[in-house]
């Protein structure tokens, strides 16, 4: 099993959300993924990566998306917006996603989130010292951090280049606790 436990967003950063249809009520029923997003979430599920869904919305859209793509199986856990009643970046989404896979403040440092919002994700991220990484491709949000909070830790343009960064921090992780640096509740 891997060190690095890899919180991951859901629209912009794997789902183009200009693709999506709803329905009446506003859920997604089917949509389409970046170029690359798909085969990079099963690349890391079947490296050993504990992965964790961290998104805003709704659980159905998520539950048609990710039926519709062949994903379901790769998500450990899924913290959504909808279920644990707030949006990131509040404390309690990324603390519900923790408490399930047995995680403690611990292990906020081995704990990766990426997501293409700089003021959901990368300012939830960086406010508990998890590992922040900007999903850039999005032209939705705006890429430019006005704060130190707002500054990602890593910066990707495409799902593509995530297995090659993740593999690199889990390597860093692993020569990190191996020099006695650092200690995880595992």
């Amino acid at each position: 099993m891997k060190e690095l436990i890899v919180f991951i967003d859901s629209g912009d950063t794997l789902v183009d959300e200009s693709t999506e249809v709803r329905d009446e009520n506003g859920t997604v029923q089917h949509c389409q993924l970046f170029d690359g997003a798909k085969e990079t979430v099963l690349k890391l599920f079947e490296a050993g990566y504990t992965i964790a869904l961290v998104a805003d919305g709704k659980k159905e859209s998520f539950d048609n998306i990710y039926r519709q793509h062949g994903l379901s199986h790769c998500f450990a856990v899924r913290a959504i917006s909808e279920i644990v009643g707030v949006e990131k970046p509040s404390k309690l989404i990324f603390d519900d996603a923790m408490s399930r896979l047995s995680l403690t403040e611990r292990d906020f440092g081995r704990i990766v989130m990426i997501g293409n919002n700089i003021k959901k994700d990368i300012v939830g991220a960086n406010r508990l010292g998890i590992i922040s990484v900007l999903m850039s491709q999005s032209p939705r949000y705006n890429m430019h951090p006005k704060s130190t909070e707002e500054t990602p830790d890593y910066v990707v343009s495409e799902p593509g280049e995530l297995f090659s960064l993740i593999e690199f921090l889990e390597m860093q992780l692993k020569n990190k606790k191996r020099l006695g640096m650092l200690q995880f509740n595992s």
